[in-house]
């Protein structure tokens, strides 16, 4: 079940009021749009945004209440600007970037998205619109692209023995399941590092994922867009999952700061009590601010 991250956090700082214009750019499983909502009532407006056209066909399912309020966008949060204009969706209080995988992708999607499972190495959100997949980065790629996207994508200290052995694996015959891959990267790293509190692979398929999206390029595009759109005094809450995205939204609030008053001096995460009811919570950290009236 999909539970949403920080959604305490995330109302506290979107402070959301009756007939005010929300922008979920990640809506997901729908739970911070579905309170954004409960808040706007009678007559605020959320635009739902996500790159992943079953997340949004899944979200119909849940927004019969508010569907007269309700605009649902599958595409990609980059092109922010573009969808706002094309869907004549103004006067907007607040926004926010939920980055993290849900639940929906690692449990049904079939996708290659978890490391538990076998399953193909697609990782696509929008298996339409994209025709790169993680199947193709393992099999095509050279050594040196594919240690890059594991060093630069996830941090992955072993980033070149594991795509050493990617390589050496695929002369023998084509990598195309993710149990494949673990099995791999179990090869490649040491022993101490395979009994981690975090799962050996977890990296790996973290830096493939961005990868095949694009992820750290499409919020960098994203961020300055969000900022533009925003009403004067509007807010801006981002969740990021890693500490690349949340490098970067750091970074974007620091170039901004005299078009911006940020609100967390420091990233917020979950409690203990949170993360015990929704342990892949863990990581998650919170940024926020208002823009200034100039």
């Amino acid at each position: 079940m999909h539970i949403a991250v920080l959604q305490k956090e995330v109302l506290q700082f979107l402070n959301p009021k009756p007939n005010e214009n929300f922008i979920d750019c990640t809506i997901g499983g729908g739970g911070h749009a579905l309170a954004i909502l409960e808040k706007t009532q009678p007559d605020g407006k959320l635009l739902g945004i996500d790159a992943d056209p079953n997340q949004i066909e899944n979200c119909k399912l849940k927004i019969e209440n508010f569907k007269k309020r309700i605009i649902l966008v599958a595409d990609n949060f980059a092109n922010l600007k573009t969808i706002v204009k094309r869907e004549r969706f103004g006067s907007i209080r607040g926004i926010l970037f939920d980055l993290g995988l849900s639940s929906w992708h690692l449990e049904e999607s079939g996708r290659g998205f978890t490391f538990k499972k076998k399953e193909p190495l697609d990782m696509r959100y929008n298996v339409e619109n994209s025709k790169l997949t993680a199947e193709k980065i393992i099999n095509y790629y050279s050594f040196q692209e594919i240690e890059g996207i594991l060093r630069e994508g996830s941090q992955e200290r072993f980033s070149k023995k594991i795509a050493r052995e990617i390589v050496n694996k695929r002369s023998q015959g084509p990598i195309t399941n993710t149990f494949q891959l673990v099995e791999i990267v179990r090869k490649a790293v040491p022993a101490w590092y395979r009994n981690q509190r975090i799962h050996f692979a977890t990296r790996t398929f973290q830096a493939l994922r961005i990868a095949v999206n694009n992820e750290l390029n499409n919020l960098k595009k994203a961020l300055p867009r969000a900022l533009e759109i925003l009403k004067p005094g509007g807010r801006l809450v981002v969740i990021s999952f890693h500490s690349l995205e949340d490098q970067i939204v750091k970074n974007f609030l620091k170039e901004n700061q005299d078009l911006v008053q940020v609100l967390t001096r420091k990233p917020l995460g979950p409690t203990p009590a949170e993360i015990k009811i929704n342990p892949r919570c863990r990581s998650a950290k919170l940024r926020a601010c208002i823009k200034i009236n100039l």
